[in-house]
């Protein structure tokens, strides 16, 4: 997943770069959604992963 929230950046800072506003504005909410997501994925893996000792 943070594969392609990397993806959706790099398309948004291409777009950016290029001025078409619509399309960086899109790739940019995307990334940002799928940060948010891998963020609460990884801070539950975290809490939940540990290994629980006898």
């Amino acid at each position: 997943m943070l594969r392609w929230t990397i993806i959706f950046l790099v398309v948004a800072i291409i777009a950016a770069l290029f001025g078409f506003g619509g399309i960086a504005a899109g790739a940019a909410g995307i990334a940002k959604i799928l940060f948010f997501i891998f963020i609460v994925l990884f801070l539950l893996s975290l809490i939940f992963g540990r290994t629980r000792t006898p």
